[in-house]
């Protein structure tokens, strides 16, 4: 590797490397990962508030929380700061026993009350992910007494029912179930705030990496934790920048100024293809794409149009151009890779059937429509293509383009006629997709949960009922059926078009050892690279 230096004949730091403007690098530091990424959509690094994709990754490489997931085999869970853990007879009562010793990146011990603290401030904060513990029957005026110490390693959380026990420790393993360090956060609070206004741009945890420094819409900077109770970090260093443009990844990549690029399109995957200085690796990602029919709309709301749409879409042609590299077909709302999750596909373009089916509907002759559309690749592609092949059975779509904000605010108001969006998992469990895209407690305009099913208008309490219920489901055979069930019926019926599964595929440099792409944003562990 060559040595690291700037054109200018002051030499410096490498601690201060990431603040280099990107033309002014010539390779990266053997002890640093340099990554490409558009990180622009993190707001905080408080995981009692981070939502986002890239926050998500920094969450997992620098937060312990009570267990994880086996990246290799998603379906098992692994210890963390928690080495034993139970539920009582009835169901409601889950334990946990720590592991001694571990300290914080500040130096502070962690012990039983510090996971109560963060869970419970999780609970009180209320933002955004809350809702993973919150649906749990947890509160902001119940949280201290159904989540308690028992003493300096352990605690208790109580639920309101009776889940299925991977249910809970699912969530569990998620971002918003980070442990923090209680004393560091009540020394920075103001006006009992717990912290919150410190933490967005700090950091208080004890994972193998420590947050350095984060200056939005340019950098975050990660260095290895060294009071981390596990196997420490062979890098010093790990620096994500914010590079949007996927030809600019590339370039950086081939000339050395990047170890990983992460936001390629699938042309320059192909270009990098013959490249031996330059490797590529691929994860299925818990996100999947689709499109939605509002049925608020009376003419999409006929059974025989929503089946229509089904057999409009050329799924070959997509898989083997749009989503080439990064995704592939599926027509199922749990992605695979997660319990139960079906792999049928019994949808191809047929637009003989759709003409059938519209014309049993009343349409002979087509109609007209208009689509929503966020202005990104791979949806702008997959949009243009559904217009085209839709055509062909009468079907006249007008597009309406706009980006992520303006396109989703309507959505949210169930205001759109058709919309194609993605959707990624909240945390490793089939009832993550199973709660957004399969139920809908009330169909009312001023209902209090508001899934997917809702923004569509779909009203489905025998199904609503099915869902619920597979996730009381205490053994692991019978939900897992529950589910292909509920898949089955979904495909058929639901105004949801699933067209496919992203895969998240990055290019590395061919020194660049240990990189795995997690199922979830908050599982790739950058820890785990060697250079």
């Amino acid at each position: 590797m060559k040595a690291f230096f700037v054109r200018s004949a002051t030499a410096l730091a490498v601690a201060t490397a990431f603040a280099l403007p990107v033309n002014l690098l010539a390779a990266t530091p053997k002890d640093t990962l340099v990554i490409t990424w558009a990180i622009d959509d993190i707001i905080t690094m408080d995981p009692g508030e981070a939502f986002e994709i890239s926050a998500g990754e920094v969450m997992g490489n620098s937060y312990d929380r009570l267990m994880r997931y086996d990246v290799n085999d998603p379906s098992k869970l692994v210890a963390d700061v928690a080495t034993k853990w139970s539920v009582s007879p009835d169901g409601k009562t889950y334990s946990f026993e720590l592991r001694p010793g571990v300290k914080f990146a500040s130096g502070n011990a962690l012990s039983a009350e510090d996971v109560v603290y963060s869970l419970q401030r999780a609970v009180i904060l209320d933002k955004t992910p809350a809702f993973i513990l919150t649906q749990f029957g947890l509160t902001k005026d119940n949280a201290k007494d159904k989540i308690k110490q028992t003493g300096p390693l352990t605690l208790t959380m109580e639920t309101d029912k009776s889940y299925a026990p991977t249910f809970v420790y699912n969530c569990l393993t998620a971002n918003i179930a980070s442990i923090l360090d209680k004393k560091l956060l009540v020394s920075k609070e103001v006006n009992g705030d717990m912290g919150y206004g410190w933490l967005k741009t700090n950091y208080a945890g004890s994972g193998p990496m420590k947050l350095r420094e984060w200056r939005a819409n340019e950098v975050i900077a990660l260095e290895r934790n060294d009071n981390y109770y596990g196997e420490k970090s062979k890098l010093a260093r790990v620096i994500y920048r914010h590079v949007k443009e996927a030809a600019t990844q590339r370039l950086m990549l081939e000339k050395g100024d990047a170890d990983i690029a992460r936001n390629l399109q699938p042309q320059d995957l192909a270009a990098l293809a013959s490249n031996k200085d330059i490797k590529t690796t691929a994860t299925p990602k818990g996100t999947v794409w689709y499109f939605s029919l509002n049925q608020k709309n009376p003419i999409l709301a006929k059974p025989e149009v929503r089946e229509a749409f089904k057999w409009l879409i050329d799924y070959d042609a997509i898989g083997a151009t749009m989503i080439k590299n990064v995704g592939i077909v599926h027509q199922n709302f749990l992605p695979v890779g997660l319990l139960g999750a079906s792999t049928d596909n019994p949808y191809k373009l047929d637009v003989d059937k759709a003409k059938a089916l519209l014309a049993k509907a009343g349409y002979p002759n087509g109609f007209k429509i208009t689509m929503d559309m966020r202005t990104t690749q791979p949806i702008q592609g997959m949009t243009e293509a559904f217009q085209q092949t839709a055509k062909r059975a009468g079907i006249d779509i007008e597009i309406l383009p706009g980006d992520g904000k303006q396109t989703l605010t309507k959505y949210r108001a169930r205001q759109h006629d058709i919309y194609i969006g993605a959707w990624g998992a909240d945390y490793w469990d089939p009832h993550t997709n199973a709660d957004t895209f399969a139920r809908n407690p009330s169909n009312a305009d001023d209902a209090k949960s508001k899934p997917l099913a809702w923004r569509n208008a779909w009203d489905i309490p025998e199904m609503t009922k099915k869902a619920d219920a597979a996730v009381l489901e205490r053994d692991a055979n019978k939900r897992k059926t529950m589910y292909a069930e509920l898949q089955a019926d979904h495909r058929k019926n639901s105004p949801f078009v699933m067209i496919g599964q992203q895969i998240e595929t990055a290019a590395i440099r061919s020194d660049v050892q240990g990189f795995k792409i997690g199922p979830t944003s908050d599982a790739t562990y950058m820890f785990k690279v060697t250079k």
